[in-house]
């Protein structure tokens, strides 16, 4: 039934598919966008894509000099008549390359290969190779002669540096290529090549053989969601290899395959000129191999490139002869091949036109929900973040301009003996001050403080009489809990990480007792409340109130990391001096995420710390 569609098709529609792979013209409407604008998936055209292709013969008639090959025939009154024909390779007129194959035939007039005559013609080739990758259909072989009793198909999908089968035909599939003949295809085995003998029992198409790629495979109706049928219909090259003359030819002239050996022995080098040698050969007249240019649903046409290339016209910010990679700066969702339901566009990196490079990291694009995952590189204009949409140290956001003026970000401006360092708040702009300094820029001393000679101390506290008669006074040791640095050593030797809010805070039998919700967990405790999100409580000691370690604020959002300590009379999170608490920003959320990527590649082994 196949090789009735097949040969039906190409008598009509296969002529005009010729050459309609070769048009340049640029289509009115642009199949992969619709009528609003939306992309969706698109598809070149249908084509005979062996049309005009290389063809390599392993043997060709008369290629190393004048030779004879016949043909027996029925005439029209019934009684069969040889006809022999010379031919050579030197000679245009009586030449048969390969390369006819893929040209326009004539029905009435059709070109021929031929192979060069042997008593026992074995493992004679065709390859074709199709210039880029396409998605195929069927392989359809007309032959000018009797049809060969063996041949097996196959493929290429790396330009002929590997092959895999993909049909066999043979009367004996069992003897010839060790398989069941006509086997059933399953899930499991989608990719295997199958053996028929349909062409010899049944040759419904006459001198045609044709066979379809995804015929009775069970994923073909699922074919947009079936990876290994992508794959199974990708190739690159075709190569048919006839491993056994006819049968009936054979047998018409009197002789079996199984001693062609024994006489190509015997005839010695006389045998180019033997009568029954002359007889048998391969002849094929045509070479056809429906499908499409493999462009991944993002591309509607292929068209030859500045470097003659035959490539995709890709669309949907897609690159790639295939169309199979996203174009430069589309990195914030990974790329993927379109389907009926949505083109899988590439989409850019917000950057807010402060970077020209970025890269997609999968772990970011997990955590955001598989809704952006693109990181943009070497941040200009003061800006910094994956979207550059901070401040770098030093500079603080300019709240008259957009995100995207090259001047967002302007100087901190920070007194250089008063302040702390040159980094101010990213909201308010506010300098961290040297202890009795005050002001936006730490500029000027605080109320009860004058100013010193020591660029160390700038402002001193202006003493008072109580000051003078007050004994010392026991101070608060230095505060371990808020680090000046979160470094990969302190994730390491924590529990658990998790990002918390505070909610309220009341005072209990000496305790502060923190309503907080756990929202994220970074590195999870093996028990507790540090295992879940959700709301549970944070306390601390009213020693460590009072000497404010930590100072923690309502409203405000923090990474805690701490052991996996538990209190059966107080359920929650206990702050000891074990823990760490830094209030939380965008920066720090990176750095989290790269040391949970440490931890799981196994950096944090006890051995290191």
């Amino acid at each position: 039934m196949l090789q009735l569609l097949v040969a039906a098709s190409l008598c009509g529609t296969l002529q005009s598919a010729y050459f309609s792979q070769f048009s340049m013209r640029e289509p009115d409407q642009d199949p992969c966008v619709d009528s609003t604008g939306r992309p969706v998936r698109c598809v070149p055209e249908f084509i005979n894509a062996a049309f005009g292709k290389p063809v390599v013969a392993s043997d060709t008639c008369g290629l190393h000099g004048p030779e004879r090959f016949c043909t027996v025939r029925e005439g029209n009154d019934g009684v069969l008549r040889e006809r022999c024909e010379e031919c050579d390779a030197a000679r245009q007129e009586l030449s048969h390359p390969a390369q006819l194959l893929t040209d326009l035939n004539d029905a009435n007039n059709m070109t021929c290969w031929v192979s060069s005559p042997s008593i026992s013609p074995k493992n004679v080739s065709l390859t074709l190779s199709l210039g880029k990758k396409f998605e195929l259909a069927y392989v359809s072989m007309h032959f000018c002669s009797r049809l060969p009793d063996s041949m097996a198909v196959y493929k290429s999908a790396d330009f002929g540096r590997t092959w895999m089968p993909v049909h066999f035909f043979s009367s004996e599939c069992k003897r010839i290529y060790g398989k069941l003949p006509n086997s059933d295809i399953t899930k499991a085995n989608e990719q295997d090549a199958i053996c028929t003998d349909s062409h010899v029992t049944s040759p419904a198409g006459g001198n045609r053989v044709a066979f379809a790629f995804l015929e009775n495979r069970p994923s073909a109706l699922h074919f947009e969601s079936s990876p290994v049928l992508q794959d199974w219909v990708t190739a690159t090259d075709i190569k048919i290899v006839f491993n056994r003359i006819s049968a009936d030819q054979a047998e018409l002239y009197g002789i079996s395959n199984e001693v062609t050996d024994a006489l190509s022995g015997s005839l010695g080098n006389d045998s180019q000129t033997d009568p029954v040698q002359q007889r048998y050969f391969y002849s094929m007249g045509e070479l056809a191999v429906g499908g499409r240019c493999k462009c991944n649903g993002h591309a509607s046409r292929c068209t030859y490139d500045k470097m003659g290339k035959y490539t995709c016209d890709c669309k949907h910010n897609t690159m790639g002869s295939e169309c199979e990679q996203c174009k430069p700066f589309h990195y914030d969702r990974p790329w993927a091949r379109a389907t009926s339901r949505s083109a899988n566009s590439c989409v850019a990196c917000n950057c807010n036109l402060h970077a020209k490079r970025c890269r997609f990291d999968p772990e970011l694009y997990r955590l955001s929900g598989q809704r952006s995952g693109g990181v943009c590189i070497n941040c200009r204009h003061q800006t910094t973040g994956r979207n550059c949409h901070l401040c770098r140290p030093g500079y603080v956001r300019d709240s008259t301009k957009p995100i995207t003026s090259r001047k967002a970000c302007k100087s901190c401006g920070c007194h250089p003996v008063g302040s702390l360092g040159r980094s101010c708040n990213q909201t308010s702009g506010q300098c961290v001050c040297k202890t009795g300094v005050t002001g936006l820029t730490c500029n000027r001393c605080a109320k009860g403080y004058q100013q010193s000679r020591s660029t160390v101390t700038p402002c001193i506290r202006i003493p008072t009489l109580e000051d003078i008669n007050a004994p010392e006074q026991d101070q608060c040791p230095k505060c371990r809990i808020v680090p000046k640095r979160l470094s990969q050593r302190k994730f390491c030797k924590r529990d658990h990480a998790i990002q918390i809010v505070v909610m309220g805070r009341e005072m209990a039998d000496g305790w502060a007792k923190y309503r907080i919700v756990v929202e994220q967990i970074f590195k999870k405790g093996l028990k507790g409340a540090s295992s879940r999100r959700g709301e549970t409580w944070l306390w601390v000691n009213e020693e460590a109130v009072l000497c404010k370690c930590p100072k923690i604020k309502v409203g405000r959002r923090y990474l805690l990391l701490g052991k996996d300590d538990e209190s059966e009379d107080k359920p929650g999170i206990m702050v000891n001096p074990k823990t760490v608490l830094v209030e939380w920003s965008d920066e720090l959320l990176e750095k989290v995420i790269r040391f949970g990527k440490r931890d799981k590649m196994g950096y944090c082994h006890p051995e290191r710390y």
